[in-house]
């Protein structure tokens, strides 16, 4: 119940020296506000990072031939072999719980010498050969005309569809790409679309210069035969690649007369599981986080629970009193426990609204600025955070209260009397 006269009570104790209740209150805003700073700082660190993720099918895999390391049924060691078109569709088959199983063959690149010609502008960019599929694995936004379907596959059409980047260089400024024709390795494509992708790898400049084609018409083309460079395999939601990874590669294994131990023979690089290490990263700092912001937090408390002994010291007098008059144990405990609790509130409070504050001003800043490829973005924290934050200071209040409220219930009214 409400009690003017006791909260009238509570103010007068804590305002009486201001200074030292500035002071103490102190500790506890810089605790809370250092969790809350920690905790929207992981966030926006979080953010960053699954931004990068965005439009890429995480629950994927990317495989590649390599050379044999054991010998096995009469193959040598050091034996080299080719995936095939044929085992895109064994594992198509054999492997229930796939989305997509997309085959790759590649040239060129960067570093390489140019093998794309459009007039005098020549190049060297990164040549892929694909199906339809592989847009729903990489991030990549068509900026003009489209992308490869399935009528360009099944009648092997020599179209492309070149970056951004690719089109700056070949280009001239205004210039429309759509219905013209590059040189790739001296057979001609027509351009039938543009796109622009976010960097995968921190190069976005890079990312812009590749140039993507059909698969059977790079493999015709390019006297490719049934030759699959590598492939990009994506598990279906619910299923973890990570648990489909290593049927998939026995499939190759046996297909290609490779010893079922030989760990080195085909190369893979789960995209899943390293995903789930950046979650576990991020769970991680969450914990640091609380972990040093309470630390931090019960330092503040001490100092609370050391001010309120000294002020149950101050007012012995007062308490004597109060007990001679027929005050309760428990009047006493709760009026000390109340003015723990209020002032670790208060100065819990503020330092809420003072790290809300910092993280406003942090996103007024970030959404002036171009944040595609930044790793740090939105940092915030949510309600959820703000509950726990609250609920931590009223149990920080109650235990900083609670040794002051217990030592005031022991004071004897005839001891607190004769105290000057």
């Amino acid at each position: 119940m409400f009690s003017r006269d006791r909260w009238s009570e509570i103010i007068e104790a804590l305002t009486s020296n201001w200074f030292r209740t500035v002071l103490t209150a102190f500790g506890v805003l810089w605790g809370i506000f250092i969790l809350v700073i920690l905790l929207a700082a992981g966030k926006g660190l979080e953010n960053g990072v699954k931004q990068g993720f965005s439009g890429i099918a995480t629950n994927t895999m990317f495989m590649w031939t390599q050379v044999a390391s054991k010998p096995y049924k009469g193959m040598p060691k050091g034996r080299r072999y080719n995936f095939e078109i044929e085992d895109v569709r064994a594992i198509k088959e054999q492997v229930p719980g796939l989305r997509f199983v997309s085959p790759r063959n590649q040239l060129g690149g960067f570093g390489g010498a140019n093998n794309v010609v459009r007039g005098l502008n020549t190049g060297a960019f990164n040549v892929y050969g694909d199906y339809p599929e592989i847009i729903q694995q990489e991030p990549m936004d068509i900026t003009s005309g489209r992308f490869i379907n399935y009528s360009d596959i099944n009648e092997k059409r020599k179209v492309a569809i070149i970056g951004e980047g690719v089109k700056t260089a070949l280009y001239d400024i205004g210039e429309d790409p759509l219905g013209t024709y590059i040189k790739i390795n001296g057979v001609n494509f027509m351009v039938i679309g543009t796109y622009k992708k976010k960097s995968q790898g921190g190069d976005a400049e890079e990312a812009q210069k590749q140039i993507y084609v059909p698969f059977t018409s790079f493999s015709q083309a390019f006297n490719k035969g049934n030759e699959v460079g590598w492939m990009a395999i994506t598990a279906k939601d619910g299923n973890s690649i990570t648990n489909l990874k290593g049927d998939i590669i026995d499939i190759v294994k046996t297909r290609h007369t490779i010893h079922p131990e030989d760990d080195r023979a085909v190369g893979n690089f789960d995209l899943y599981q390293e995903f789930s290490k950046v979650n576990g990263l991020f769970v991680a700092l969450k914990a640091v986080a609380y972990f040093v912001g309470v630390l931090v937090l019960l330092s503040g408390i001490i100092g609370i629970s050391n001010i309120m002994l000294i002020v149950v010291k101050e007012r012995t007098n007062e308490i004597g009193v109060r007990r001679a008059l027929g005050a309760t144990p428990w009047s006493i405990r709760g009026q000390i426990l109340m003015e723990s609790i209020f002032l670790t509130i208060i100065s819990g409070m503020a330092g809420i609204i003072l790290a809300t504050g910092v993280i406003w001003l942090v996103n007024l800043q970030l959404s002036g600025m171009d944040t595609s490829e930044m790793m740090f973005l939105n940092p915030s924290v949510n309600l959820g955070v703000v509950m726990i934050a609250l609920s931590i200071l009223i149990i920080s209040g109650l235990l900083a209260g609670l040794i002051p409220a217990q030592q005031a219930i022991k004071v004897k009214p005839v001891d607190a009397l004769r105290t000057e």
